[in-house]
């Protein structure tokens, strides 16, 4: 495991702001290089080299080029001793990944901001219905994932007491809801852990305005 490790991201992209989470927690040293997704750069033969699917985030990391945000971070999990991302035991780690595919595969494809400016030009909507449209599917994916975590393996986190894949991906999901207006009041649990990970400093320095301010 050597070379520099270099993350190819946008400041608002929820994927790459999961992958700057785990970063940030293992400690590791990184550079960013931004692909500026409303410049279209993501659609430049250069970045498509590093991500033929045309998306963010792209990893450099150990000589090789990642992409697929869920898959980096286990691609860290395993390769970094001290990473804790995954449950020790074969059941939380499904437990881990449940709660995470049902938001990275769940609710994030459909409010993949491609997909929301292609409903716009079919429909013929504005932002009120992009805004309309974000609320509900990400207030219906939350709402799941509320329900979800009423499970006794809740703890201080997603799944006990120490910040897994679940909570990288929960906070830029919740991040997200209250940029479009989600009403969270009633999800008590998804408030509480994305409050309680948003206290530590791995969290605050990959939050999508410290990013975009530094």
């Amino acid at each position: 495991m050597t070379g520099d490790i270099v993350l190819f991201d946008y400041w608002r992209s929820s994927a790459s702001y999961r992958v700057r989470i785990a970063l940030e927690s293992l400690g590791l040293s990184y550079t960013r290089e931004a692909v500026d997704l409303l410049a279209g750069e993501q659609r430049t033969p250069e970045h498509r080299a590093r991500n033929p699917q045309g998306l963010v985030p792209a990893l450099l990391v150990d000589g090789h080029m990642l992409t697929q945000s869920l898959a980096i971070i286990e691609y860290l999990a395993e390769t970094r001793p001290q990473a804790r991302f995954l449950s020790a035991d074969p059941l939380g780690r499904q437990r881990v990944r449940t709660l995470s595919y049902a938001i990275a595969m769940e609710i994030h494809p459909v409010c993949n901001s491609g997909v929301a400016a292609h409903v716009l030009e079919i429909t013929g909507g504005g932002e009120e219905m992009r805004a309309g449209w974000m609320r509900k599917f990400i207030g219906e994916g939350l709402a799941a994932v509320e329900v979800l975590l009423d499970d006794p393996a809740t703890g201080v986190f997603c799944h006990g007491d120490t910040p897994t894949m679940a909570d990288f991906c929960l906070v830029p999901q919740v991040y997200n809801a209250e940029r479009w207006g989600v009403d969270l009041s009633a999800l008590g649990r998804v408030r509480r852990i994305a409050g309680t990970c948003r206290a530590l400093p791995a969290f605050q320095v990959a939050h999508p305005e410290a990013v975009k301010a530094g």
